[in-house]
């Protein structure tokens, strides 16, 4: 018998249902698992086995109110495992992954359902629905066909053994980088060797030291990308060439933590998946169900990009080796800081002096809050009798201009050893009419917490990250969807960054930068000449930006276009490969991932999808020029971005939304101009 005290067993009784975190304890994990897998499975059988004909409401709505309670304990369990794991959690997932892909393929590979879905499929478009209607059969077909749900049963049995193997090669792989990282922060004997840090980076270095048991020492924890942000503002050379060592370390140094083998294994596998489901490589199965469609249009953009992007690159390079005074080689780990030089003297624009300027709380509520309110008319109220799932989470309710309840929005801004790396965007609940559910979303970033007392002052970076990552929690509350399938940001994943990246412009946008960049101590508004300093520089250092993106776009490209008949035995040999063939090969500018710490590619969905960011770019760069056409932050300009791009989350084709609101498709001179690549 099911125990009636698990949380997720039925509908929070909390606003918004927001999970009820204060009543879940480990043991409910497990129970709710098995019960969410047994009552799907009930339900999808009973929907296969039906003696009556296919109909759109005992095929298709059943098919989306199925799995209810799985769905519950899954998006509370993911979103726990990956900011604030534990050594339980870590064994639940590992145990976890391979029976919710084998629990999944029992769905999509069931051959009775699929005929249902088959004979709707065929008759869509006479069964006299809405579009969003038409939309959902297209939409499963489609997904059903592409997982295999046409193949014989002995090819299933393969696929399957595939899909879980990779389940848990992927999740090992996470957890493998989650450990390596923490064990390859640095230790620093003194602040000296921290020279040019601020004293809020400092108290977080003291802080994290003191956390590990290292009282009067400084740990510098690691960043998910390759370079780390205080490398800009370290003076001592040889401190920013222990940081870059062991960031470009992790995964590669034997042990138990070592993702090489998983790496070869992994991108092996996908590739005899893609031979079995019809597909010559992973790349051409992922992009035949994205807005690309293949890999070789994903080629021809990265191949026109690369070329200026690597000459930008080298020009940058020898500007910066006039900074060098010893006469040394630039290496990366001197990029940073030497660009900060040249970029002060250049265009008198010092990162690490505006960090006075973006205190968390107010970029928060004066800027990020601020511009939302401006734009769509909603606001923002801390609910601190609301309990999140770490102290450091916090909760607010958002609602629309009218006062009506739009959502919850969780924020869990600062790095702990148990947190991955990186910053994301994660739904708790999502939003359907069909089943009456109502929105809850959580960013989660990874900023260093300084000693109790202390501000908390972003970097010009972490500030933009919280814009970039609201713009994907806005997708997901905006979404008004009728159907579970489309909700928030279920979207093509080379699409899903596209909001998000819209969201980054407001925070240099004039209303908005005035309003939230003050001087922590002073009171002082961030001096107009200064922004304007910002703006002029703005396609400074692209060279490298794009150059280090570029290279892991290309990376995830290259692992992913081997075939079943490819023996790749050597990852730090491939990788070299992949990159001097593109002409990204430079030393002095790594991929901003590099293959054993590519958590995107080998174990966050972005699996030959890396490339979706600046795919996305090309309409964001587009939708900024519209809204510098048409006035800037107006409410009329939001109420459109919003009803026609982000409202509609998946429920309809993302680049036709785009037509709905630009009027036309996007152009990609203006990305083209943002990145300094069209001279």
């Amino acid at each position: 018998m099911a125990d009636s005290s698990n949380p997720f067993l039925s509908p929070s009784p909390l606003p918004y249902q927001l999970p009820p975190f204060a009543d879940i304890r480990d043991e409910h994990y497990r129970p709710a698992f098995e019960q969410g897998f047994a009552e799907q499975l009930a339900e999808v059988e009973a929907i296969e086995s039906s003696p009556d004909e296919p109909t759109f409401e005992n095929t298709m709505l059943a098919l989306e109110r199925s799995g209810q309670v799985l769905q519950r304990v899954a998006e509370v369990f993911f979103n726990k495992s990956s900011s604030d794991s534990t050594d339980f959690t870590n064994a639940l997932e590992e145990e976890i992954a391979p029976l919710l892909s084998a629990h999944q393929d029992a769905i999509r590979l069931n051959p009775a359902l699929y005929a249902r879905l088959q004979s709707l499929h065929e008759r869509r478009h006479d069964l006299g629905l809405d579009p969003e209607g038409v939309y959902l059969i297209e939409r499963y077909f489609t997904e059903f066909t592409l997982a295999g749900a046409g193949l014989d049963d002995e090819q299933k049995e393969r696929l399957r053994d595939y899909n879980q193997r990779l389940s848990t090669l992927t999740t090992r792989f996470e957890k493998n980088l989650l450990a390596d990282t923490n064990d390859l922060a640095v230790v620093f004997d003194s602040a000296e060797e921290l020279d040019g840090l601020g004293e809020g980076e400092l108290s977080a270095a003291a802080e994290a030291a003191r956390e590990r048991g290292l009282d009067g020492k400084y740990v510098v924890s690691l960043v998910l990308p390759t370079g780390h942000p205080w490398l800009a503002s370290l003076t001592d050379r040889r401190s920013r060439e222990r940081i870059m060592a062991a960031s470009r370390s992790r995964g590669i140094r034997g042990g138990e933590h070592d993702n090489r083998d998983l790496v070869l294994e992994i991108t092996r596998l996908r590739a005899e998946r893609a031979r079995l489901l019809g597909f010559d490589t992973h790349a051409a199965f992922v992009t035949a169900d994205e807005t690309a469609r293949t890999p070789q249009a994903v080629a021809d953009m990265l191949g026109r990009l690369a070329p200026p992007a690597a000459r930008n690159a080298r020009t940058e390079q020898a500007d910066l080796q006039q900074q060098l005074d010893s006469g040394e080689t630039v290496e990366s780990w001197d990029w940073a800081t030497l660009t900060d030089s040249v970029r002060q003297a250049t265009y008198d624009v010092d990162f690490a002096a505006m960090r006075p300027y973006f205190e968390a709380e107010r970029v928060l509520r004066d800027g990020v809050f601020f511009a939302a309110t401006s734009l769509y008319g909603i606001t923002f109220e801390e609910r601190p009798d609301l309990v999140a799932y770490h102290p450091d989470a916090r909760v607010f309710e958002v609602r629309n201009e009218d006062g009506s309840g739009l959502g919850l929005y969780l924020l869990d801004l600062y790095t702990r050893d148990s947190k991955r790396g990186g910053a994301w965007m994660n739904p708790l609940i999502s939003q359907s009419e069909l089943l009456g559910y109502p929105t809850v979303v959580v960013n989660n970033l990874n900023v260093p917490k300084p000693a109790a007392g202390e501000p908390t002052l972003l970097t010009y970076d972490e500030t933009n990250t919280l814009f970039h990552e609201f713009g994907h929690a806005l997708h997901g509350l905006f979404a008004r969807v009728t159907y579970p399938k489309f909700a928030g940001t279920n979207v093509f994943r080379d699409f899903v960054e596209f909001p998000s990246q819209v969201n980054e412009m407001w925070m240099l946008w004039p209303e908005i930068v005035t309003n939230y960049a003050v001087h922590h101590e002073t009171g002082e508004r961030m001096p107009q000449e200064l922004i304007d300093r910002l703006h002029a520089s703005e396609s400074f250092n692209e060279g490298f930006a794009t150059s280090e993106y570029l290279a892991a776009a290309l990376l995830d490209q290259a692992w992913h276009a081997i075939t079943a008949d490819d023996t790749v035995t050597d990852v730090a040999a491939f990788e070299a490969a992949a990159l001097a063939a593109v002409g990204l090969d430079n030393p002095a500018v790594p991929p901003r991932y590099a293959s054993t710490y590519f958590a995107h590619t080998f174990s966050g969905g972005y699996d030959a999808g890396y490339y979706s960011y600046i795919w996305s770019e090309v309409l964001d760069a587009d939708t900024v020029e519209w809204f510098k056409e048409n006035g800037g932050l107006r409410r009329e300009n939001g109420d459109r971005f919003r009803g026609r791009l982000l409202g509609v989350g998946g429920s309809k084709d993302p680049l036709e939304a785009y037509r709905d609101f630009r009027g036309r498709d996007a152009v990609i001179e203006p990305l083209l101009k943002r990145r300094g690549l069209d001279g």
